[in-house]
């Protein structure tokens, strides 16, 4: 099968590889669509992932190709979508069932293989049935979908809030969306420039361009989703006194708090969460079926944040587009097996 293969640092080759391996208990997946995530940039041409090679990609749907046990037949043929971590069941996290929070996780991707492939191996447990009408591009964002829901759970998302979400990504305004369904009676994306405006509005939106830190409304309920000081301070100063600030963009590097605005934290009395990936339980409810719910009753509009779309063969291309941002963009997708 052809997959892209990453070597080294910023050695990603795409070649033959071995069809992966299938143990008792999992399936092989005939990927149908894998979405570019923003972290997997960083963990192509900077950082690297576990070990090397490993195959990228992690946000993916597809066809059940084969199975393991007889037991789970029934999966084959059947049209899915994949939560990519795998817990280890034995760590007191995933004893409570907060798997998300699995002290010695396995993740498809980047800990083992992933979906910038043309078949990928996934634990049966992991599988998530898609309704016939969900297209498969649209089943591929259901991770970062899931993601931008636990994190407005985390934060106690209610009726009347105003909320406000630093940061123009496509789990940011996913984010926005699950605000509004939830009741929210103003959601505002923040980004640091007109580029994003249009896209953001096209999601039924408001949208605010905030500049160094310049004053910006103040907000019930903050969602930063970027990760660097600057948004971070931004994000406390936009949370009302007693508000809900919940901290989810993955850290550029150390984050440094100036003093004044930690003070903020403190004397505004900020209720104060992280929040990292989503809560699944295989078939049991959880952010996934949520989200297969709203993708379903369209109550969630998903093709709007796809922004462009590449055949497998064009992966460079989408990877180039995000890395040197070439144009505004939310999700980039990829289709494979066509």
């Amino acid at each position: 099968m052809k997959a892209y293969n990453l070597h080294a640092v910023n050695d990603l080759r795409y070649e033959e590889v071995a069809m992966p391996e299938c143990p008792r208990g999992w399936a092989i997946i005939k990927v149908k669509a894998t979405g570019i995530c923003s972290s997997d940039v960083p963990r192509i041409f900077s950082k690297g992932t576990y070990h090397f090679p490993t195959i990228p990609g992690h946000e993916f749907s597809g066809i059940v190709h084969s199975v393991a046990d007889e037991g789970s037949e029934k999966w084959v043929g059947k049209r899915v979508g994949i939560f990519p971590l795998i817990p280890c069941r034995k760590c007191q996290s995933c004893l409570d069932k907060h798997y998300e929070m699995c002290e010695h996780y396995d993740y498809i991707g980047s800990r083992r293989d992933g979906a910038f492939a043309e078949y990928v191996a996934v634990p049966v447990w992991n599988l998530v049935e898609l309704p016939d009408d969900v297209p498969f591009e649209v089943a591929a964002m259901m991770e970062p979908f899931a993601v931008a829901l636990h994190a407005m759970k985390i934060g106690g998302i209610s009726s009347g809030m105003t909320v406000g979400i630093i940061g123009t990504g496509m789990i940011g305004i996913a984010a926005g969306q699950w605000a509004k369904k939830y009741g929210a009676k103003k959601v505002t994306v923040i980004g640091r420039s007109e580029d994003k405006r249009e896209m953001v509005e096209n999601c039924n939106l408001d949208y605010t361009v905030c500049i160094d830190n310049n004053k910006v409304a103040e907000f019930d309920f903050v969602l930063e989703a970027v990760g660097t000081p600057n948004s971070i301070n931004l994000a406390i100063s936009a949370t009302k006194r007693g508000g809900q600030l919940v901290l989810m963009g993955n850290p550029s590097g150390d984050i440094i708090i100036n003093q004044l605005v930690f003070w903020k934290i403190l004397r505004k009395q900020l209720h104060l969460k992280g929040t990292w990936n989503s809560f699944f339980d295989g078939t049991n409810p959880s952010d996934w079926t949520d989200v297969v719910t709203s993708l379903e009753t369209k109550e969630i509009e998903a093709e709007c944040l796809i922004t462009h779309k590449f055949s497998q063969e064009q992966l460079f291309e989408g990877l180039e587009l995000m890395k040197h941002h070439i144009e505004p963009y939310c999700k980039v997708m990829t289709l494979w097996n066509e």
